[in-house]
């Protein structure tokens, strides 16, 4: 289902899609959005179900099924907002883009053992408990499916992730402009290993994306861990 609560991601993306409607040549996971490995790192894609969880306008899901070959890619978002700009974007794309607006982890629930890879850049893995998302994760995935997530290194601040599993209030604004905040979990590395692995995640590697130069310039973490086979 789709959310009943004020859309913070209103805003998010307009002033681009305004101009710019074209599927994305490349693929990438640093928070510069140029550098870094690229759609490699999610594994063969070929006949293979995805998930992009906090797909925004879907940009990096229209890449991976124009370019990768899967059997469709699953493009999910809460925000009625970025699920009608992706529909108008890429939704020529069905079927092998799927564009889901709802809540992530509802519609993780209805997808048990359905994915062979999820993944989320600065998507829902930034702003959803990760105490709920990740075991929910962990059971949409088949045994040995793959997970693979970008998210901040550090604060945009510059100020340090947080050494527990605790969220930030962020700035945000509502669809009439005013002023709010929104919660981002903003964690180190060994909180986020130790949240996979009780999760029941295996294989978790982390590795630190170098910032490039720039306004709110900031390091990336690219995570990524494997459901055991059975």
């Amino acid at each position: 289902m789709t959310t009943t609560t004020t859309d913070l991601w209103h805003h998010y993306g307009r002033t681009r899609a305004a101009t710019d409607r074209t599927v994305p040549a490349e693929f990438c996971w640093s928070w510069s959005q140029n550098s870094g490995p690229g759609a490699e790192v999610l594994g063969d894609l070929s006949g293979r179900i995805v998930g992009d969880l906090g797909a925004g306008a879907a940009r990096h899901a229209a890449h991976l099924a124009t370019e990768r070959q899967p059997f469709r890619v699953i493009a999910v978002d809460a925000s009625p907002a970025q699920y009608a700009m992706a529909t108008d974007l890429f939704g020529h794309l069905a079927p092998r883009l799927h564009i889901v607006g709802s809540d992530v982890l509802d519609h993780l629930q209805t997808m048990v053992r359905s994915y062979d890879v999820l993944y989320s850049v600065f998507g829902a893995v930034d702003f959803t408990d990760p105490r709920k998302l990740l075991p929910a994760m962990s059971a949409a995935l088949q045994p040995g499916g793959r997970l693979v997530f970008s998210t901040l290194a550090h604060y945009l601040s510059g100020a340090p992730a947080q050494p527990d599993a605790v969220a930030a209030e962020i700035p945000a604004r509502t669809p009439d402009g005013g002023a709010t905040t929104l919660r981002r979990w903003v964690l180190q590395e060994h909180v986020w290993t130790k949240l996979l692995d009780e999760a029941g995640f295996t294989g978790i590697g982390i590795d630190v994306l170098p910032a490039c130069k720039g306004p709110r310039a900031a390091h990336t973490l690219l995570v990524t861990a494997s459901r055991p086979k059975d």
